[in-house]
């Protein structure tokens, strides 16, 4: 198998990058995998998708950290990329983080529009890019079921979310920007510090619309970040890919990347209903992978780009997840070469 990873910067991802994870994983296996920035992409005169990538020596290695040294070492060595083609490739795995381009909105998406013209040639790109194109801003999050969602608001006007926080007053609300994700500009607006809230609202509407939540109580403890899938909770022996993610400083962002601290998850029958509520669209929208943020019985967020934070639940638990879903691409990959471009790239993300 040849797979293509899209990610942000190559020279500077780390070793527990769940990016990171799943390519060494599939390295050592024996899969050529190539590593690109969603800057580094092409259209060639030939028609097909390209991309300039990196790959690591043809050897096993033991940490994911020496993985990643060995491509990082090299691009700094000013080792030139190598030009992939779609037309040589089996899957291109999207995985940039919207949100680290700010100041380049064209790049946002550049690896979702690069991604559907792949899906004309042939290849299987996770997540389906036009799906993932949908989902750049949290407008995509409305169109899951309305009892799964806390109350909200998305608009630029001041006084809709003043009047929106008045009605939320004895909970209080979270604000933050429409666009964007690893908890930056996130506010907890309350009595404590509403006095601020003009302040909260003039730094936020510097990134567009504004998205203005109720605030769950349960969110104090934390949220479980749960991965899915193929449009089914990630389980593999027993074990679920899921953490509780939680903030004992005070700050209103459990983000591991924000200083979070991880434990356990609480797998309860209303996680479980709630991502079965799910299931349908991620479906209908061919999300191979995704991570579904959840407070207490409701969705606090999905995370279709590039969820994290598999590493870490692979040492909490003990368990190698990159295998299941390296596992679950070769059968899309066989599939593939079975019944051709009969099956949708869609239908393919899902089975």
């Amino acid at each position: 198998m040849k797979i293509l990873f899209v990610l942000d910067d190559v020279a500077t991802e780390y070793e527990r990058n769940t990016s990171v994870l799943m390519a060494h994983h599939m390295h050592n296996k024996g899969h050529e995998v190539f590593l690109s920035d969603v800057r580094a992409m092409a259209y060639q005169a030939t028609g097909n998708m390209g991309a300039h990538a990196y790959i690591a020596p043809k050897k096993n290695y033991k940490t994911q950290e020496e993985y990643i040294q060995d491509i990082t070492g090299n691009i700094k060595k000013k080792a030139e990329p190598v030009m992939v083609s779609g037309a040589e490739l089996d899957v291109i795995f999207i995985r940039n983080d919207p949100s680290k381009q700010q100041g380049q909105q064209w790049a946002q998406t550049a690896g979702a529009v690069f991604g559907q013209v792949a899906t004309q040639e042939g290849v299987i790109v996770l997540n389906d890019p036009f799906t993932l194109s949908d989902s750049v801003n949290k407008m995509y999050f409305q169109q899951f079921p309305e009892d799964v969602r806390p109350r909200t608001v998305i608009t630029r006007d001041p006084k809709e979310i003043k009047d929106f926080y008045q009605q939320q007053k004895k909970q209080g609300v979270v604000m933050k920007p429409l666009q964007g994700s690893g908890g930056q500009g996130v506010f907890l607006v309350n009595e404590k510090n509403e006095a601020n809230l003009n302040s909260m609202i003039e730094a936020n509407l510097r990134d567009g619309y504004i998205i203005v939540q109720e605030y769950l109580p349960e969110a104090a403890e934390g949220d479980i970040r749960l991965f899915m899938l193929n449009g089914q909770i990630f389980e593999s022996e027993g074990k679920i890919a899921a953490m509780h993610r939680f903030n004992d400083s005070g700050d209103a962002r459990s983000n591991v990347s924000a200083g979070g601290k991880i434990k356990k998850a609480k797998m309860t029958a209303e996680v479980r209903e709630l991502a079965d509520k799910v299931r349908p669209k991620l479906v209908q929208d061919g999300v191979f992978l995704c991570g579904l943020d959840i407070a207490g019985k409701k969705l606090m967020e999905t995370n279709i780009f590039s969820p994290g934070g598999l590493t870490d639940i692979n040492i909490m638990l003990e368990y190698d997840f990159a295998a299941p879903l390296t596992e679950s691409i070769e059968r899309k990959v066989e599939y593939r070469r079975v019944y051709g471009n009969r099956l949708s790239n869609k239908l393919l993300n899902t089975l």
